[in-house]
């Protein structure tokens, strides 16, 4: 039988060893869902992680986290994610808690929710966007508009 002595752990190698484990826990939480080039999916599509669509899906797209469509990609679905960068072609609402980038390739078609918006030249938008933030601006204004007396029986109001 061989007998080994048990080496003595300096406070350093504690530290390692927890920031090697904290690192390995990280990396888990960053496990992303990846949608290949040949891949289609059909139906609802929901992910608590990252989502990378590299081929199309059709349904609809949730994920509370990042979402991801590159170049050549199809998303035909609404969509909501935490955040997004968008390569590709989306042809579906989107709400997007918080930033949604959209390339020079970008091909959105449907109505955009979003916190922040950035747009780089190239980027196509048919729809309406609608940005968190001004909720309390837009209603003083809807407010704000009395209606207009055109005579003693018609009156105008402004829609909203």
């Amino acid at each position: 039988m061989i007998f080994q002595k048990t080496p003595t752990r300096s406070n350093n190698d504690l530290e390692l060893n927890r920031a090697a484990a904290e690192a390995s826990a990280a990396a888990h939480d960053e496990v992303e869902t990846v949608v290949g080039p040949s891949v289609n999916v059909e139906g609802d599509f929901a992910s608590e992680g990252n989502i990378i669509v590299k081929g199309s899906v059709a349904g609809s797209v949730h994920t509370s986290r990042h979402l991801s469509v590159e170049q050549g990609a199809k998303i035909l679905a609404n969509v909501r994610a935490g955040s997004a960068k968008i390569a590709g072609e989306v042809k579906g609402n989107m709400k997007v808690k918080e930033v949604l980038e959209l390339t020079g390739t970008a091909k959105v078609l449907g109505d955009i929710e979003v916190k922040t918006l950035i747009i780089e030249a190239g980027a196509l938008i048919c729809g309406k966007v609608w940005m968190a933030g001004l909720e309390a601006e837009v209603k003083a204004a809807r407010n704000a508009r009395m209606p207009i007396k055109k005579s003693d029986e018609t009156m105008v109001v402004p829609l909203a």
